[in-house]
């Protein structure tokens, strides 16, 4: 039988970028790993690329693995919860699932499952060694499985342990903030296209601009504001374009977008309750 030290219940973007990340950063090997999804061409993709174990079906996968991460979508999970439970005992369960807080998981995988439980929102940039993760302050791992899962985490980027009651703000702000940012550089190479620039090269000029400012806020320490202003001569082109996005309501939209964003992930935990 093989027996895998991690087991991903789904394999979609956010799973296939963990996966990639701790393959490529030697945190478990290719034979570690298992996984399952009811795609199958998820499954045989991952295989491929990395010689991953496939199994059979979820339950088959929750016996033959020490740690199982449910990364398929919220709307599937308490079927999943439902199916796993009889196969949890002394299992490591990592919930990656948006709107499932961990009153929800532990309603299903309560203490006569024998599991333990932990909630976790990573993001996608995952894959290159840039993610952020926020682990759930309130969880019921034991002191050396939650080691474990800050290791693994942290291989894929940053690490930051949160309380619940802060998670539709952290998925909001770090969770779903990738498909912000995504945005912003097709909005910047479409201007520059505009402008006469070759799309290629304004999607790379845009994509380097954006992690460039991200690394000076973090490695220098300073402000964002203090950043920003640097940028700006007075007179100058920089304080022209600000003047625009500004007259626009450009913070206005963006504090807007994550108050959505949590709103949404709110209603998904209460509407996930009822059910």
């Amino acid at each position: 039988m093989t027996m895998c030290k991690l087991g991903l219940i789904g394999a979609g973007n956010m799973a296939g970028a963990i996966l990639s990340g701790v393959i490529q950063k030697g945190f478990l090997q290719s034979y570690e790993i298992g996984l399952y999804d009811v795609n199958p061409s998820q499954c045989q993709k991952w295989q491929e690329r990395y010689s991953v174990f496939v199994a059979k079906d979820n339950p088959s996968l929750v016996r033959t693995s020490e740690v199982i991460m449910l990364a398929v979508k919220p709307s599937y999970l308490r079927d999943v919860l439902e199916e796993i439970k009889p196969h949890v005992q002394g299992k490591k369960i990592i919930s990656i699932a948006a709107g499932w807080t961990t009153a929800m998981l532990t309603e299903i995988l309560d203490e006569a499952s024998g599991a333990q439980v932990l909630r976790v929102m990573p993001n996608t940039p995952a894959m290159v060694g840039e993610g952020y993760s926020a682990l759930c302050q309130e969880n019921t791992f034991d002191e050396g499985a939650l080691s474990w899962a800050k290791q693994l985490f942290s291989t894929l980027g940053k690490v930051q342990e949160f309380p619940e009651k802060l998670f539709d703000a952290v998925i909001a702000l770090t969770g779903s903030s990738p498909a912000y940012a995504y945005l912003f550089i097709e909005a910047m190479a479409d201007g520059a296209v505009k402008l006469g620039m070759p799309r290629a090269e304004a999607y790379r000029g845009a994509a380097q601009a954006m992690l460039g400012a991200a690394k000076m806020v973090l490695e220098t320490g300073e402000h964002p504001g203090k950043l920003k202003d640097d940028v700006c001569s007075p007179g100058g082109t920089t304080i022209e374009a600000v003047y625009a996005l500004e007259q626009c309501g450009f913070r206005g939209i963006v504090m807007n977008a994550l108050e959505a964003c949590a709103r949404k992930s709110a209603k998904m935990a209460q509407e996930g309750n009822k059910k």
